[in-house]
């Protein structure tokens, strides 16, 4: 009888491991963010038209955005809308810097999550923030 129920302690344990032991799918994660353009933390960004680049680690909802301010007036003035490039990872936003400004945006935050992925997982929250010269 112990042995029975030995064996049966050990087979629900090794079942146990073999679940942590699956491969994940990625699919099944949240994007993140990989690249920007600038790169945060950047404070030798031109002045004037400048085109923001954020990348991200997966193929992204077209027409779903969260560019949210960072804090009161530290967003740029944006040059039309955000749009997608032809890989559908990144996201670029025309804008007009002024030289000497830091600017700081939300890429999705705790309270908007606009940008998602194709199966409508929305992307982790990043903070770009960067200088214009």
């Amino acid at each position: 009888m112990k042995t029975k129920l030995f064996s049966i302690i050990i087979a629900a344990a090794l079942c146990g491991l073999a679940s942590f032991s699956r491969a994940q799918d990625i699919d099944a994660f949240a994007p993140v963010v990989v690249k920007t353009q600038p790169e945060a933390g950047s404070k030798e960004v031109p002045a004037g038209e400048y085109e923001v680049k954020i990348t991200f680690s997966k193929e992204m909802t077209d027409q779903s955005w969260s560019w949210s301010t960072a804090w009161e007036n530290s967003d740029p003035q944006s040059l039309g809308k955000p749009h997608f490039e032809a890989d559908h990872k990144t996201c670029v936003m025309k804008v007009k810097l002024e030289a000497g400004k830091t600017y700081g945006w939300w890429i999705n935050s705790p309270k908007y999550h606009g940008f998602q992925d194709t199966q409508h997982h929305p992307a982790i929250p990043y903070l770009l923030t960067f200088r214009a010269k």
